[in-house]
């Protein structure tokens, strides 16, 4: 396996700007999810990598070799497409060899491989069947065998799960994350899908407009956005955002939203008074009840019950306000009750840049 090093990378076509410098480091054996929603420039990044697109500026490294000018086929990478691209006519065992027969391996040596791959894939039992007798999940699983016994340096997979349904993606999910596990494999997996990205990587590249939001961990991304794209795209139910503006003059910093309304603010945020800031809470930090100490009271518009738990929808000093609670009956469409932001689960960004201020 190998690090991939990746050194202001730009990409145009003609006029028309896709990627606006990418710097990213991935470590050896590291799994790294590049997410953000389509347009972003994350799948364009991914087959720059591959060698499937030119590069425009910049430079790319695998394994501390500069790769910007060779051949996809000569970069020792294994792509996973979102299509699966298997041969028809060729069965399981004969996808998955290919790569190694046109290499002339010996056939002791194909033997063992595809042996090894199918065992951890569970595709044992389908090694003599073609592509039109196995489902999407067996595809999927052919697709990544193929991958995995040219051992390459590196595994790329561009949205490998999007055709896959929801409970198939779930079960492929969990699939994937034990492979790297077992494998320890360098590989960068490009989705828009949020929920796959905080399960699968060790780190999270955030990509918006051609451009890297924010890296950091999962949870690094989840609890503390750089900014309000990145609050906004990690989560579901999504973070509630607030305009309103930032007081702090008489020693209590807070911030005044709509109707006479303010929230506290757990100390003083490096910005001017008066500033225009944009409030964030995740729903599941709402506080709901009949009385709350400093809450306000709110008007229930939409239960949505998900069995895990609820999703509150309640309007608020003119504003949507979700909140998602584990307890069952908590409200129902009507009812008045009353909200609360916990100071400390409580973001502030500026609303004219969208940095993260507090």
């Amino acid at each position: 396996m190998a690090s991939i090093d990746i050194t202001d990378v730009r990409k145009a076509y003609g006029a028309v700007k896709i990627l606006h410098g990418v710097d990213l480091t991935i470590q050896d054996g590291e799994f790294v999810v590049l997410v953000g929603p389509s347009g972003c420039g994350k799948s364009t990044l991914l087959r720059m990598i591959a060698g499937l697109e030119d590069i425009s500026a910049g430079e790319i490294k695998i394994g501390g070799k500069r790769v910007n000018e060779l051949d996809p086929k000569d970069r020792d990478i294994a792509m996973v497409f979102q299509s699966y691209a298997l041969y028809p006519h060729m069965t399981v065992a004969g996808n998955m060899s290919y790569s190694l027969r046109l290499r002339k391996t010996a056939k002791e040596k194909i033997a063992a491989a595809i042996s090894g791959a199918a065992e951890k894939l569970s595709l044992t039992p389908l090694m003599e069947r073609r592509p039109k007798a196995l489902s999407g999940g067996q595809r999927q699983r052919v697709a990544m065998g193929r991958a995995i016994v040219r051992k390459p340096k590196a595994f790329l997979f561009d949205e490998p799960l999007s055709n896959l349904d929801a409970r198939l993606r779930e079960h492929m999910r969990g699939e994937i994350k034990k492979l790297h596990q077992d494998l320890g494999a360098t590989s960068i997996y490009v989705t828009h899908d949020q929920i796959e990205a905080m399960t699968l990587a060790d780190r999270i590249v955030a990509m918006n407009a051609g451009v890297v939001q924010q890296v950091g961990s999962p949870l690094d991304l989840y609890d503390r956005p750089a900014n309000l794209f990145v609050a906004g795209f990690m989560g579901s139910p999504a973070m509630n955002m607030f305009e309103g503006t930032y007081r702090a003059t008489d020693g209590a910093p807070r911030i005044e939203l709509g109707q006479g309304i303010s929230v506290p603010l757990a100390g003083p945020a490096p910005t001017a008074e008066g500033t225009k800031v944009t409030l964030g809470i995740r729903p599941e930090h709402v506080l709901v009840g009949r009385e709350l100490p400093g809450g306000f009271e709110a008007r229930i518009d939409l239960v949505e019950p998900t069995g895990f738990g609820t999703i509150l929808h309640a309007s608020a000093f003119g504003s949507d306000v979700k909140a998602f609670s584990l307890e069952r009956g908590l409200a129902e469409r009507g009812d008045t009750v009353h909200v609360a932001f916990p100071v400390e689960r409580i973001h502030v960004f500026d609303t004219a840049t969208g940095a993260r201020i507090g």
